[in-house]
């Protein structure tokens, strides 16, 4: 099977400490932040004070590039399914649950250090 010649893929704009991602259209040899076609979206992966990512997506240009053959990274695979434009891909199904549990785990060592100072 040929691979499609253009790419959606993540551009880093941010710095070290600070990423801040565009989604963009762009052929697949080019470097990462190199000579792309178009900007369709963009990604802030640090929370906010609502503890929460945003992500800005052209839906149109989106469904444009992929109908012409685009096809997405991993990364931006996970936020299209993620969006409801493509199916939700199994790593992100396997992410969530790794974060439920820890999040369940959290919170029972939590509780079972109340008891404890409630003994004491």
């Amino acid at each position: 099977m040929k691979k499609s010649l253009i790419a959606l893929r993540l551009a880093l704009y941010g710095c070290k400490n600070r990423p801040f991602f565009c989604i963009v259209a762009t052929h697949r040899r080019k470097a990462r932040n190199r000579g792309y076609f178009e900007q369709i979206g963009t990604f802030d992966p640090m929370p906010n004070d609502r503890n929460e990512k945003l992500v800005s997506l052209n839906v149109d240009r989106i469904k444009y590039w992929l109908s012409v053959g685009a096809e997405p990274s991993r990364p931006v695979g996970m936020l299209l399914g993620l969006a409801g434009i493509l199916p939700v891909q199994p790593h992100s199904i396997e992410i969530a649950r790794r974060n439920r549990e820890a999040k369940t785990e959290q919170e029972t060592s939590v509780t079972e250090e109340e008891k404890v100072e409630e003994q004491e």
